[in-house]
């Protein structure tokens, strides 16, 4: 089939496109937000193609993924006025977790009968008032980088984009304690500087921004993954370092609590608790090679590429009947 979906997510498209379909992208002269195309820094097949919206008004089209509201309206004028939902089968892929009137907001595709409403985890769904949308929860699935934990470096690593911008939201606020504890080596989009903004010292917060290919291998230095995010979806990051062979020190926040199981890590809601498991890992590596082992295998068995890309295929067939 080709599925039309814009490359808005790297991270979660990664997986996606693993499957055994086409997958078309849109592409701008500018590459701006609703025409990135292929991802320059992550691994994508062959099979995910680049389309300009000339291309895409009279292209064979058996079903769009949308993400973000406006895409909608840009799909239908893009696909010479046919409509997702109606004249071309449609999901709305929601990747967040509810921003404003926190338990009662409105999701903006709420009661609509024309498509279906996936969520990437079940506490999107709790936490989204969808009203009649037909919803379902497809967990995340990640393309397994294999286990290569050394945690030979006595660091704690985070992956955050944007987390002067992004603020409390993603527990930026809590780095500048934590540090003290294990220094932090930050990695993600806009994090230079993350050290001088939160007034610490450059050795105990090190920030870079590297491609996917080399994250991994990055991360899996580090002795542990520390995940201080208050509000937002389930990281990705968090996932990828699990399947790594990391231990992870988390907030018990949002869906943290499903994809981190005991004996894997540690979650809190509690500073004081985190920094205490960060210590302990810090002066005793064997333990924390043994609880990521154990949250390997856990995250392997829940968020496995074969199971994320069997779900999607059971739906797709669902909405296409």
């Amino acid at each position: 089939m080709n599925i039309l979906l814009w490359h808005v997510h790297g991270s979660w498209t990664t997986a996606f496109v693993q499957g055994r379909h086409t997958y078309l992208v849109p592409v701008t002269p500018g590459r701006d937000p609703d025409g990135l195309g292929r991802a320059r820094t992550f691994s994508w097949p062959e099979s995910v193609l680049e389309a300009t919206p000339e291309q895409l008004r009279d292209a064979e089209i058996d079903i769009v993924v949308l993400q973000r509201p406006h895409e909608l309206e840009l799909a239908e004028r893009w696909l010479g006025g046919r409509h997702p939902g109606r004249d071309i089968p449609a999901v709305y892929l929601e990747h967040n977790v509810p921003d404003g009137d926190v338990p009662d907001t409105r999701h903006p595709f709420a009661d609509r009968d024309d498509l279906t409403l996936v969520h990437v985890t079940h506490f999107n769904r709790l936490f989204w008032d969808c009203g009649s949308t037909r919803t379902r929860v497809i967990e995340h699935g990640i393309v397994d980088p294999g286990h290569l934990y050394t945690g030979h470096l006595p660091r704690a690593a985070v992956v955050v984009n944007e987390p002067v911008r992004r603020g409390r939201y993603t527990g930026t606020d809590l780095l500048s304690a934590l540090c003290e504890t294990a220094p932090l080596d930050v990695f993600g989009m806009r994090t230079e500087g993350l050290a001088r903004r939160l007034g610490i010292p450059e050795e105990l917060c090190r920030s870079a921004d590297l491609p996917q290919r080399d994250l991994h291998a990055a991360l899996a230095h580090r002795r542990l993954y520390l995940h201080p995010v208050r509000w937002t979806s389930l990281g990705l990051s968090l996932l990828e370092a699990m399947h790594l062979g990391m231990p992870v020190v988390a907030l018990a926040t949002t869906e943290a609590v499903e994809a981190v199981p005991a004996g894997t890590g540690v979650l809190s809601t509690r500073p004081e608790v985190l920094a205490r498991a960060m210590r302990r890992y810090l002066h005793e590596p064997e333990a924390a090679a043994e609880d990521g082992a154990r949250g390997r295998e856990a995250a392997v068995e829940r968020y496995g590429l074969k199971r994320f890309l069997d779900d999607w295929e059971e739906l797709i067939t669902e909405v296409r009947s």
